[in-house]
């Protein structure tokens, strides 16, 4: 497994869980000794424990030596980062250096496959790179390259994977895709689950499925804001489409916009493989453009309810995590709404159950962030409470004493947590996205 992100993590993990010998290679050695220590790098319910039982057992080993990962694993599976480029694209790099390390050396047949989130057209320059250093070395060995993309949910990573939707399979090598069938066939005993197709509509359907979750998520935004302008409530919008099988409910709820490692990335990704092509996704530019004015759709509520300079007032902020059950801040919305408030003067006490650790490590001292040790905590003294993400210890809070110890009675939900009547009972102002 080359790369011990959250992707090649989890699904080293998963693999050695079934009883597959896995060795995961990663060239970070801080991280390597994390792991080799006991210790887990990322927040992921259900990892830690895993990786330690599986390591116990001697199934799950890490390391930083590349020539013991390629010559341990028929299979060899690229699982590294493809971040955003410049222009929007993904950044190769790290996805054709593994597939040089493997070419150069193999010593007998290798299954390579690509785990990685990659562009159409990936696997083509995969098997390019290996080729061109067998040829160097004289070399011909056999190999082939497979698709074989994750949908794994951050906060839900080790359900998703032992218990698969779908598993997508892109080969057009019939031993290549007997392996897959083997190594998976753990996963899907009760039905089948696996779906072997051509090798660049594996590549697309990844990016397919993220740009079109993110559509549904800009979408119920857009209708959210709009329900604030019209008087309706966008709850009961949301009952009265989601009912419809065809919608369905699945993504339909509003709040402060995307954020993470994935949707943000891959829609630009797609967005970039399209132009180039000549054909531009129109649609996915007004996904991405409503999703970043949707970040500071709450910093626009919360100005309008108590002025342009916010100097001297201090915010709760609930959430910092883009999502619950993780503390991945990449893109995340919080981070957004933070740098909008402290520019009109704000300060900020923050809360999140995990995630207080990057936060830390991306404010660092930041005079402007205080960080609290539970929710009630944070809102000692404050103007407000923001509320950012939906964790779930923050649904059964007590509204009389959030107004207890609020100085201002003022809530801004940005993921509609609570029922508009209750909050108002309790003698709290409150300001949801799209709720009457």
């Amino acid at each position: 497994m080359i790369g011990t992100g959250y992707v090649g993590l989890v699904t080293g993990a998963c693999l050695a869980e079934v009883g597959n010998d896995v060795l995961c290679l990663d060239v970070d050695a801080r991280k390597i000794d994390i792991l080799n220590n006991g210790g887990v790098p990322i927040h992921e319910p259900g990892l830690e424990g895993m990786i330690q039982r599986n390591a116990a057992a001697d199934r799950l080993r890490f390391t930083t030596d590349v020539d013991a990962a390629v010559a341990h694993g028929s299979l060899q599976f690229i699982a590294v980062g493809t971040p955003p480029d410049e222009d929007g694209s993904a950044d190769m790099q790290y996805v054709l250096a593994a597939a040089r390390g493997i070419g150069q050396r193999m010593t007998d047949a290798k299954i390579v496959v690509d785990k990685s989130t990659v562009p159409v057209g990936t696997a083509d320059r995969v098997k390019a790179a290996i080729a061109a250093e067998l040829k160097a070395r004289g070399s011909s060995l056999a190999f082939a390259v497979v698709s074989n993309p994750e949908f794994l949910k951050e906060g839900a990573a080790v359900d998703d994977f032992m218990k698969p939707d779908r598993i997508v399979i892109g080969a057009d090598d019939d031993h290549a895709i007997a392996a897959m069938r083997t190594v998976y066939a753990p996963f899907q005993r009760n039905r089948e689950r696996l779906l072997v197709m051509d090798v660049r509509s594996a590549e697309l359907t990844k990016y397919a499925a993220n740009a079109m979750l993110a559509t549904r998520i800009s979408f119920m935004n857009e209708m959210a804001n709009l329900a604030d302008e019209l008087g309706a409530d966008i709850e009961h919008v949301r009952h009265g489409i989601g009912s419809d099988p065809r919608i369905g409910y699945d993504f339909l709820y509003p709040g402060v916009g995307y954020g993470g490692s994935c949707f943000p990335k891959d829609v630009k990704a797609l967005q970039h493989t399209a132009t180039q092509h000549g054909r531009p996704l129109k649609i996915l530019d007004a996904v991405e453009a409503a999703n970043d004015a949707q970040k500071l759709r709450l910093v626009e509520k919360i100005v309008a309810r108590m002025g342009e300079d916010l100097g001297g007032r201090t915010f709760a902020l609930w959430g910092l995590a883009f999502k619950p059950n993780t503390d991945d801040m990449r893109e995340a919305p919080a981070r957004e709404i933070i740098a909008a408030l402290v520019r009109h003067g704000a300060r900020i006490a923050a809360y999140d159950p995990v995630a207080m650790a990057e936060a830390k490590r991306i404010y660092g001292d930041a005079p402007y962030m205080a960080y609290a040790a539970t929710p009630m905590a944070a809102l000692a003294g404050a103007d407000a409470l923001v509320i950012v993400t939906e964790w779930k210890e923050f649904r059964g809070q007590d509204l009389d004493a959030i107004r207890a110890e609020l100085k201002t009675p003022l809530l801004f939900d940005g993921r509609n947590l609570y029922e508009p009547a209750l909050v108002r009972a309790a003698g709290l102002e409150y300001f949801a996205i799209g709720r009457r």
